[in-house]
């Protein structure tokens, strides 16, 4: 058992700092989102403001949008040209795939100043690509009404998931030190 744990030391280091990150990350999201938010920032502070950045993206486009907070459920009702298009929720602000991205980069840790840069770098970038993925998404279900299914369960999710693993494999490529 002992020499099994020593030729996969890698690979439980590895499982170890994701598993044990993640499940810290996630334990601390769960406690921020247990808080309790005002109307102000209906229905969390982060949703809150990915939707009204959303809105400003979609405006600066050229389409009249606007949200206001849904009546019955902890969310934002999204809309462009006067047309209810999407509830924006917690899950659409792009802080569970933050997670799984900072767990991935400190699973793969290099020197660890390099390593926040770059968990700050990721985190900004996913957080305005999901931005500009909202926007896009609300403008392409009011032009294409058709596809609003295929673009909110597969389009989209595939953008931000993809932006996630090409950044993962940046990261292995610039960030993780090669054994020589």
């Amino acid at each position: 058992m002992i020499k099994i744990l020593k030729k996969n030391k890698a690979v439980l280091k590895f499982l170890g700092l994701f598993g044990g990150s993640y499940l810290v990350l996630s334990y601390c999201y769960n406690q921020y989102l247990n808080l309790d938010f005002s109307e102000k920032y209906y229905p969390d502070w982060v949703t809150h403001w990915v939707t009204k950045q959303s809105l400003s993206l979609t405006q600066f486009l050229g389409y009249d949008a606007h949200a206001v907070p849904h009546p019955y459920e902890a969310s934002m009702k999204y809309f462009v040209e006067g047309e209810y298009l999407a509830r924006i929720v917690e899950g659409c602000n792009a802080v569970a795939v933050i997670i799984l991205f900072i767990a991935f980069v400190i699973a793969f840790h290099a020197q660890w100043l390099k390593t926040i840069a770059f968990i700050l770098f990721g985190l900004v970038f996913i957080y305005l690509l999901n931005v500009l993925r909202i926007s896009l998404l609300c403008i392409g279900m009011y032009e294409y009404p058709d596809y609003q299914r295929v673009l909110h369960d597969i389009v989209f999710p595939g953008f931000i998931y993809g932006v996630v693993f090409v950044l993962w494999l940046l990261w292995m490529r610039i960030g993780v030190e090669k054994k020589k």
